[in-house]
């Protein structure tokens, strides 16, 4: 191996330390709070808080976060495979289930682009 691929593996395991880690916190702080949200999404928002705030920067985290995003797929396999065993349930109410995941998408997508947006303009005011 080159040392060019060993410091990129050793920047990308890094990375994906500081992301787990994120999401370790979250769930420590949705379980000893007793949040009703999962730890994911708590980790996320502490993700975003770090960004906001400059702790973070979005680059600093950007190997990881993609080679999370390339191999998203495999996070999906278990989901996926476990309709085979409810077959008669996606049959019977799969249009339902097809519209919560639909409305759903639809509005973490909204709220994404409103947040996003949001931070842009905080950002635009206080580095002026």
């Amino acid at each position: 191996m080159k040392r060019f691929d060993v410091k990129r593996l050793g920047r990308m395991v890094s990375e994906l330390a500081v992301l787990l880690a994120i999401y370790f916190i979250g769930c420590q702080i949705a379980s000893g709070w007793h949040l009703p949200i999962p730890g994911g999404v708590v980790g996320m928002a502490l993700l975003l808080l770090g960004f906001a705030l400059g702790w973070i920067k979005p680059a600093t985290l950007q190997l990881g976060a993609g080679v999370l995003m390339a191999e998203m797929l495999l996070f999906f396999i278990p989901a996926l495979m476990s309709l085979l065993d409810y077959g008669v349930l996606v049959r019977d109410e799969g249009w339902r289930i097809l519209l919560v995941i639909g409305v759903s998408t639809l509005l973490v997508m909204v709220v994404t682009a409103f947040t996003v947006e949001a931070v842009c303009r905080w950002r635009m005011r206080h580095e002026v």
